[in-house]
């Protein structure tokens, strides 16, 4: 049976702490994570926070990139999630932790949409 989706989480360890505090450049490698993966980017916002840290989801047409940073420790909590067979999500993981400068990731991917069909019993009254 198939998925609707795929979602991946993923922890990036030993990031580089000037990336992850800038706020453009963390955007910056989030859509081209996106692009990398095969997907249509639609629209994507981005927060930085003080005094350090930043947020930020990119919308595709095939579901969403999402972000967290903690600078101060060199990690970065990051979700792909993308719908269909066209976009892989393990790309766009490859290509955030070599631009955020990480030296380990620990990610899992979980299907989502998995339907099971529905058996109903129809009793005779």
């Amino acid at each position: 049976m198939q998925a609707l989706g795929r979602h991946v989480l993923a922890e990036i360890y030993g990031c580089e702490f000037d990336i992850l505090n800038d706020v453009q450049r963390v955007e910056e490698i989030m859509v081209n994570a996106a692009v990398a993966a095969g997907a249509e980017v639609r629209e994507f916002v981005f927060h930085r926070f003080s005094p350090q840290g930043v947020s930020g989801v990119v919308v595709i047409s095939e579901s969403h990139l999402a972000i967290h940073t903690w600078p101060e420790l060199g990690y970065a909590a990051v979700d792909v999630f993308t719908c269909g067979q066209r976009v892989n999500p393990w790309e766009a993981c490859r290509y955030l932790t070599e631009k955020l400068g990480g030296s380990h990731v620990n990610a899992t991917e979980v299907q989502r949409g998995i339907f099971q069909p529905i058996f109903r019993q129809v009793a005779n009254l």
